[in-house]
């Protein structure tokens, strides 16, 4: 098992050194998951939740409002 695992290792390891353009490539991999990941969630995905439910019951608060949304009136039909 353990000679397994370092073979494996072995072999990325040996590949990843040979690589030319392979590197810029992932390099250019990282940096739009960086982008995706870091900055795009601060401005796009703001922590919603924490701001409305300020006294801590996150829970009760999704609870409520899937069963507020449940049990609403539906939406207007087309001959309305």
């Amino acid at each position: 098992m353990k000679n397994t695992v370092f073979s494996i290792w072995r072999f990325y390891v040996d590949g990843f050194r040979s690589m030319t353009l392979g590197r810029t490539l992932w390099f250019i991999i990282l940096v739009k998951l960086f982008i995706m990941f870091a900055i795009l969630r601060v401005f796009f995905f703001p922590n919603f939740l924490s701001s409305v439910a300020t006294d801590g019951d996150k829970e009760g608060y999704v609870s409520n409002e899937l069963i507020e949304r449940a049990v609403g009136d539906p939406p207007p039909s087309i001959s309305d």
